[in-house]
């Protein structure tokens, strides 16, 4: 299968391109402003802003499958510039679906836990959403765009972490890295989230790709903890103290942008569709720690061009 897959060098989309290679796939991975160097499968350089030459690009890889990744991520660099984050993260996505549906391949579109307010728990796909950011309310809009313009689609809710290309695009790295230098650091206690571990997702996506599945879905762990429950137990894997991690409150400390505390989401309806459980809190992080201990985090970095 020939798989594109849109936002290559962000932590999702790198992850999930070298997944896809590992599994045989032939992969072509978009970026934008950072290259590639050195990964096992081809890169191309598109500005999906560009319409009519992204998609020019993209109908000469002639792929089979789209999944699309790309985005304006950062919370803050949305509430920054709005207009921005409306045309990636809110228009982008119907530019390709209509696109995908047109030629008649699956597309699987990555969304955010973040459309809920976490004002209730245990939020299922069909929940009312209300999101409290310039980030959150565009990736909604983008969900809209994708199911309106190709109903086949799949959209996945989701929250991960990972290593990545700078080793500064997930908590999980924000934590170790510190945790590593003997730095104090605070975690959020009255905070809740389902984290997934990058490469669980990678793989859960492809499922859902070879399952034809349609639909929004929630692909997150089925377990959920503080960020600061989910620091301490990094560090207990890694070995360090963790008592360098000191529980606080978000009003105590702020955060920039507004955002949802509590963001518990049912993973159920995947589940049953796969048949099999979605991975644990623990084995992703059991997985992360392996992958440190086999230098993945400094094979990813070699790939900055």
């Amino acid at each position: 299968m020939q798989l594109l897959v849109t936002g290559a060098s962000g932590l999702l989309g790198l992850n999930l391109c070298l997944t896809g290679a590992a599994k045989g796939y032939a992969v072509t991975g978009l970026v934008n402003s950072r290259s590639l160097q050195g990964v096992p499968f081809d890169v191309q350089a598109v500005n999906l802003l560009e319409t009519e030459k992204a998609l020019s690009v993209i109908e000469t890889v002639q792929p089979d499958a789209i999944i699309h990744c790309a985005a304006i991520a950062d919370l803050n660099e949305a509430e920054a510039d709005p207009v921005l984050a409306e045309r990636v993260n809110g228009e982008v996505p119907g530019m390709l679906a209509e696109a995908a549906r047109r030629w008649g391949i699956p597309l699987v579109h990555i969304s955010t836990d973040a459309v809920f307010d976490g004002r209730r728990s245990g939020y299922i796909e069909t929940d009312p959403q209300n999101p409290l950011s310039v980030y959150a309310r565009t990736k909604l809009q983008g969900e809209k765009a994708v199911l309106s313009g190709y109903p086949d689609a799949a959209v996945v809710r989701t929250v991960f972490y990972g290593w990545s290309l700078s080793g500064r695009r997930s908590l999980a790295e924000f934590f170790i890295h510190n945790l590593m230098d003997g730095k104090t650091i605070k975690g959020f206690s009255d905070t809740s989230f389902c984290p997934l571990y990058v490469e669980d997702l990678a793989e859960v996506l492809l499922e859902i790709l070879s399952a034809g599945l349609s639909g929004v879905y929630h692909v997150v762990s089925p377990e959920h903890l503080s960020k600061y429950e989910f620091g301490v137990r990094l560090a207990q894997a890694f070995g360090f103290d963790t008592s360098l991690i000191t529980p606080v409150e978000v009003q105590a400390v702020g955060r920039g942008a507004p955002r949802s505390n509590m963001l518990i989401l049912n993973p159920d309806k995947v589940q049953q569709a796969l048949r099999h459980p979605l991975p644990s809190v623990d084995s992703g992080i059991q997985r992360f720690y392996q992958r440190w201990r086999e230098g993945y985090h400094e094979r990813l970095q070699r790939f900055a061009g």
